[in-house]
């Protein structure tokens, strides 16, 4: 075999991932349960490589295509689900996407009734690194939460706050506005990881539930310019500090 030959062959799954099917995760679960096929025969093992200009990949009967990349930031509103499609009728993410005809898909979650910085992508590699557990990019929120957190409840929350799925990460945490008439605080806190719905649920158990929450930040991406239900494309070196900032907290975190 030519060396450019080799050079040209890529394993499944990172190939199944580039061309957006999915995280790379979720394609080696595709592979394993056997819903992949190179050239008519279907793999259901790891490790397998291939050539996407060379070979026929299908996943379910459907071939992969190669695309351009995308990568965007989405100012969500409040009452958008970020799913493809709802079968209740809700507004949902790609509603706001206008001349976006590739599917993109979200990089980690905000909750229906959760708004501000969303990322979208194609990329299946870019959203595998931003949102892998080991990874610790953070992420920072402004909750505006009943009555006003004190002393050992903040302590909880930058210590780490004990939830049915375990303790959470330590989180940084400050206060921004106290509004004494209607009992309401607004806080910034930054989380390092991505639970689900784990800001509500980490101020849940402080016994001070959250009534708003935004997010603000995602690594050192935020919406200055933005404006609610708006969308931009990442510039190139917004893309590559993205992956870089992924990149030094897992080698912080070893």
């Amino acid at each position: 075999m030519m060396e450019d030959e080799v050079k040209s062959l890529e394993r499944l799954q990172k190939i199944l991932a580039q061309a957006g099917v999915a995280s790379r995760r979720k394609c080696e679960e595709l592979i394993l349960a056997g819903e992949v096929q190179v050239n008519e025969e279907t793999v259901t093992t790891l490790g397998v490589k291939a050539d996407p200009a060379v070979d026929i990949i299908t996943v379910r009967g459907r071939r992969i295509k190669s695309e351009s990349k995308l990568y965007l930031m989405l100012n969500k509103p409040k009452g958008v689900i970020t799913s493809a499609s709802d079968p209740q009728g809700r507004k949902i993410v790609s509603d706001f996407l206008p001349g976006i005809k590739e599917r993109v898909y979200p990089v980690g979650r905000l909750d229906y009734d959760t708004e501000g910085l969303l990322l979208l992508t194609n990329d299946g590699e870019f959203a595998n690194l931003l949102t892998h557990p080991s990874h610790h990019v953070p992420k920072t929120y402004w909750a505006t939460v009943k009555g006003t957190p004190h002393g050992s409840a903040l302590e909880r929350l930058q210590n780490g706050v004990l939830l049915d799925d375990g303790m959470t990460a330590p989180a940084e945490v400050e206060y921004h506005d106290v509004d004494e008439e209607k009992n309401l605080t607004t806080i910034s806190i930054t989380i390092y990881e991505g639970r689900n719905r784990q800001v509500r649920r980490m101020f849940e158990a402080i016994n001070h539930p959250v009534i708003l929450l935004r997010r603000i930040k995602f690594g050192d991406m935020n919406l200055l310019g933005l404006a609610r239900g708006k969308f931009r494309h990442l510039t190139p070196k917004e893309v590559k500090d993205l992956l870089a900032s992924a990149v030094k907290t897992h080698k912080i975190q070893k």
